[in-house]
């Protein structure tokens, strides 16, 4: 069963339960208040470095190291699994500081099937103060291992709604949200390339030719017509207005064109990341990062302006 949850998203959903591995994965979901089926560990030592009054709700069963060697995708396994309840974000309990932090920021995955990619976006996601990450269909499951460990704990510092269809995923987004989506075209170059619908926001689109300001509403260069007209800026120039939420495209199926829509309905910019001529792609991973965190700056920046008009107004 262990080995099962490991490897099948669809034993996990069935089931409802997922699988950790190692110290810190493992307390940070005891401490987020995630609920431990089982934990197997090879020698005693490992739970003491766990909040003992968390694991007295597990069954704990000792079992050799040998055991979790073979039920471990690492390659050096620390003796600790454990089988947990999938978690609910809704009765999550994220830590104080992650909380104080969070941004009307939000990131929204769609076709992210690489699971090292997630996971470090998943990172870059907490590390931002994201309010709130949305996974559509065609994502890698956040809960398989690869996802975990790349994470680092991000699973349980935001909170992530995964398998939405598009339909759901404004019913998930806080009242007057933008939509924005990433790009990484230039738009310095003489004539403005835009990514091909379908493939736009992810690093590495094949550019066409267009008008200045967005991808054509007719039909372009790869056939693909009736596609909503996105104003594009380069990401660093103001887009961050709260609430925000900015979709980021896997590299191999990019932004599906419901994505593309979402933005248009919502007002939402295309967020082009200039790269060196000849340079063809950027990681769809550190392409969130760049946006994520220049979010960030530009969020903080607006609520130290407001809050200095503010000062100003006070008579006195």
């Amino acid at each position: 069963k262990v080995v099962t949850l490991a490897k099948s998203k669809k034993f996990r959903d069935n089931h409802g339960q997922v699988l950790l591995e190692g110290h810190r994965l493992i307390k940070d979901a005891l401490l987020a208040g995630a609920v431990p089926q089982t934990l197997f560990f090879s020698t005693v030592g490992h739970l003491k470095l766990l909040p003992e009054a968390e694991i007295k709700r597990a069954s704990l069963v000792k079992v050799k190291f040998e055991d979790i060697k073979t039920w471990s995708d690492l390659v050096t396994p620390q003796g600790l699994l454990g089988i947990f309840s999938k978690p609910d974000p809704a009765k999550m309990s994220y830590p104080a500081a992650q909380l104080t932090s969070s941004l009307p920021l939000l990131l929204i995955c769609d076709n992210i099937r690489d699971p090292g990619n997630l996971g470090t976006i998943l990172r870059s996601a907490a590390g931002a103060g994201c309010a709130k990450v949305l996974l559509t269909k065609g994502c890698v499951d956040p809960w398989e291992p690869k996802v975990l460990r790349a994470g680092m704990g991000a699973h349980f510092r935001v909170p992530i709604v995964a398998s939405l269809d598009w339909e759901s995923v404004p019913t998930n987004l806080p009242a007057g949200t933008q939509v924005c989506v990433a790009d990484n075209n230039d738009p310095s170059a003489p004539a403005r390339t835009v990514s091909v619908p379908g493939r736009a926001g992810r690093a590495g689109s094949a550019p066409v030719k267009s008008s200045p300001k967005a991808a054509p509403e007719h039909q372009d260069e790869e056939g693909a017509a009736g596609m909503p007209e996105l104003a594009a800026q380069r990401y660093y120039e103001d887009w961050a207005r709260a609430p925000v939420a900015v979709v980021i495209g896997g590299e191999t199926h990019g932004l599906s064109p419901a994505a593309l829509g979402l933005a248009a309905s919502t007002g939402g910019k295309r967020l082009l990341i200039p790269v060196v001529p000849g340079v063809d792609s950027l990681n769809s991973a550190i392409a969130a990062g760049i946006v994520l965190f220049e979010g960030r700056r530009q969020l903080l920046c607006r609520h130290k302006h407001e809050d200095d008009r503010q000062k100003l107004s006070v008579p006195g």
